[in-house]
C-alpha cells in the first residue's frame, strides 16, 4: 500500500503545496537528550549538513580527520533534501583534534566540538524536533487551521513513512525476493527485513484507521507505553486505562512482525493475523529470519506543533517527534505534497 492509498484520519487533506522547494523548508534538528561528558577518545560533533545524507557527511569527517569510516558513529539517518543537524562522534584515540572550523563547504559545517568517552550508537536518540515549510499553497486555509488544532489535540496515525520502503516502494518486493533465495548483502537485508515488517504494520493500522479505531481500544489491545519500546496487556480496558490513553501516557499498538504468534488476542488478534495472511511471504521470511515479535505505537501526538502563515503565502509548520517517527505522516495529514 503506497503512502497515497493510505487512509487518512481526518479526512482528505484540505491544501496541496510544494514541500522541499529548497533543503531550508525542510530543517531537522536531532534530540539526544544526552551530551557529551567532556573526556575520552571520541570527537563529539555537532554537524549541519544540507543536500546530503549522513552515511555521506560521516564519510567526510573521516577523510578530515584521517580515520576510516567505520570509526565515525551517528545516532541515525536524516533526510537527504533537508538541512539538517545532528551529532556524531569520531574516534581519535591519542590524536589531538584537527582543525574542525577548518571543514567548511556548502554540504557540511561543525557547528560545536567536545570529547566523548564512546561512539555513538545507533537509536540512541529521543527525537527531532522539524520546521517546514509547505509553498505553492492552494486550498482552505481556515481548515488547514482546524485540522491542524485537531491533530495538536488528537495526534495522527503513525505510519512508517515512504523513505522506509524505498524508490517506488520497491523494498517490499525485493524483500519478497530475498525470502524467496535471492542473496544480500548484511546492510541491504537489515533494510529489506525493516521495510517488510513495516508494510504489514502499516497494513494493520491502515484497516483501524479506516474503522475510526487507531486511537481507541479494542479487544484484545497491546498498549504501547510513550517514550519506550515496552508494552502490556491484553487486559480488560478499565478506567486507569482511559485515564492513561487520555493523556498519551499509553498508546493502542500494531505488530512489528516476527517469529511466533503476536500477543494480541480477541478482535486484535484476529485483524493481524488477518492483515499478515495477505502477505504470507512476509510474514513467514520475518519468522524464518528470526525477528522477534515487537510493538509499535499506532499513534503519535507531535510535540509542541505549531504553524504559521507567512508574507508570501507559504504555511511553516513545527513540531517535534520521538524515535522512529516520520515527519511526513504529519504533513500528509493537512497537505497533498508535491
Amino acid at each position: 500500500m503506497t503512502d497515497n492509498e493510505l487512509p487518512f484520519a481526518f479526512g482528505a487533506p484540505p491544501l496541496r503545496g510544494r514541500l522541499r522547494s529548497a533543503p531550508e523548508d525542510f530543517f531537522v534538528e536531532e534530540i539526544l537528550g544526552y551530551e557529551a561528558d567532556g573526556a575520552g577518545e571520541h570527537a563529539f560533533l555537532l554537524v549541519e549538513k544540507r543536500g546530503t545524507n549522513t552515511d555521506w557527511a560521516a564519510r567526510e569527517l573521516a577523510k578530515f580527520a584521517g580515520i576510516q569510516p567505520m570509526n565515525v558513529g551517528y545516532a541515525g539517518m536524516k533526510d537527504r533534501h533537508a538541512v539538517t543537524r545532528q551529532v556524531f562522534t569520531v574516534h581519535l584515540p591519542g590524536k589531538a583534534d584537527p582543525d574542525w572550523s577548518a571543514l567548511v563547504s556548502d554540504e557540511i559545517k561543525v557547528i560545536s566540538a567536545a570529547r566523548h568517552s564512546r561512539k555513538i550508537k545507533r537509536g540512541a536518540l529521543r527525537g527531532n524536533r522539524f520546521v517546514l515549510v509547505l509553498r505553492e499553497i492552494e486550498g482552505d486555509r481556515a481548515a488547514a487551521d482546524e485540522r491542524l488544532a485537531a491533530i495538536a489535540k488528537r495526534g495522527v496515525p503513525n505510519y512508517f513513512g515512504e523513505q522506509r520502503f524505498g524508490l517506488g516502494g520497491g523494498n517490499v518486493a525485493q524483500a519478497k525476493q530475498m525470502f524467496g533465495g535471492r542473496r544480500v548483502d548484511r546492510d541491504k537485508r537489515s533494510i529489506l527485513l525493516s521495510a517488510a515488517r513495516s508494510h504489514i504494520f502499516n497494513g494493520v493500522l491502515a484497516e483501524r484507521v479506516g474503522a475510526g479505531q487507531w486511537d481507541t481500544p479494542m479487544d484484545g489491545e497491546i498498549w504501547s507505553l510513550e517514550g519506550s519500546r515496552s508494552w502490556f496487556g491484553p487486559e480488560a480496558f478499565s478506567d486507569v486505562l482511559a485515564e492513561r490513553l487520555a493523556r498519551f501516557d499509553i498508546h493502542p499498538s500494531g505488530p512489528l512482525w516476527g517469529d511466533g504468534e503476536p500477543p494480541s488476542t480477541d478482535a486484535v488478534g484476529e485483524l493481524e493475523r488477518a492483515v499478515a495472511a495477505r502477505d504470507e511471504d512476509l510474514a513467514k521470511g520475518l519468522a524464518g529470519a528470526r525477528m522477534d515479535q515487537e510493538r509499535r505505537a499506532l499513534r503519535m501526538l507531535p510535540r509542541d506543533l505549531a504553524w504559521r502563515w507567512l508574507d508570501d503565502g507559504a504555511l511553516e509548520v513545527s513540531f517535534g517527534l520521538p524515535a522512529g517517527a516520520y515527519a511526513t505522516t504529519v504533513l500528509r495529514e493537512v497537505a497533498a505534497t508535491l
